[in-house]
């Protein structure tokens, strides 16, 4: 039976899919990076397409920016570059496929040219401010890596950037990547707990937060507490704060020879 002239094509319907309850909401399938990453360069056959990935992807990272991860659909990126929702799929057949493409187009906006120094603690904390400064600059991107699975061509290239800076350690190549993954998760982590505290704490919360942990410390059962509020106060400057924890985590590191005479991180 045809459809009427008012009704839309069952393919046009329900192009956002309704979430599922968090405890059955299927899990996404994996990118595949073989099949996403040279499509970016493979040229299309038939007629020249209106959009370019490219246009799509930056229309996502704007929406981003402005109104955070959650506002990021197909529908509201469609609209962003006035194309119709099913056109996108094309580009991006999934929000996971499109978040992966906008992780390596913001990955591009960081500065590869700095000369290392070859001292590779101090070039592992300038990789880290990077990478914060970055985060700052798009807020969604903390919680966009810790659902990411593939490795764009930009990322590639901050990545191979850190593989060069531990070069000096003598660490083999999996101790190396595991290295990165410490810091990237590290800086992540922290720009994640800024943003958070930056957006719920007040004045009056930080009062009462206050006031909780001297009654607390004061009660005679937490005498460890009671000593660390005692103690002299730090800068409470977020940059002063990040560089203290960044140097306890890099300054923490060391190479030492491994069992077998290969080279593992451990503590010193």
């Amino acid at each position: 039976m045809g459809r009427t002239a008012h009704e839309p094509d069952r393919r046009e319907r329900n192009t956002e899919p309704v979430p599922a309850p968090r405890g059955d909401r299927p899990q996404a399938a994996p990118v595949d990076p073989e099949q996403l990453w040279p499509a970016a360069d493979r040229p299309r056959r038939g007629r020249r397409p209106a959009f370019s990935r490219e246009a799509i992807t930056a229309a996502a990272v704007a929406l981003a920016d402005a109104e955070g991860l959650d506002a990021v659909t197909m529908r509201r990126v469609a609209a962003q570059v006035g194309a119709g929702v099913m056109s996108l799929y094309s580009y991006a057949p999934d929000k996971e496929t499109l978040l992966e493409l906008m992780v390596d187009h913001v990955s591009a906006e960081l500065p590869l040219t700095d000369p290392l120094t070859g001292d590779w603690r101090t070039d592992l904390k300038h990789l880290a401010r990077l990478q914060r400064a970055h985060m700052h600059r798009h807020p969604w991107l903390p919680a966009a890596l810790s659902a990411r699975r593939t490795l764009g061509p930009h990322t590639l290239a901050f990545l191979e950037r850190a593989l060069a800076a531990l070069r000096p350690t003598g660490l083999d190549g999996a101790a190396k990547l595991e290295v990165f993954s410490l810091l990237t998760g590290f800086v992540a982590s922290y720009v994640g707990h800024e943003l958070t505290r930056s957006a719920d704490r007040s004045p009056d919360r930080a009062a009462a937060e206050a006031r909780y942990l001297a009654a607390v410390a004061a009660d005679g059962h937490h005498p460890e507490l009671a000593a660390a509020l005692a103690a002299p106060g730090r800068p409470p400057t977020p940059e002063t704060a990040f560089a203290r924890f960044l140097d306890r985590l890099v300054d923490g590191l060391d190479t030492e020879p491994g069992a077998g005479g290969s080279e593992v991180l451990s503590p010193p």
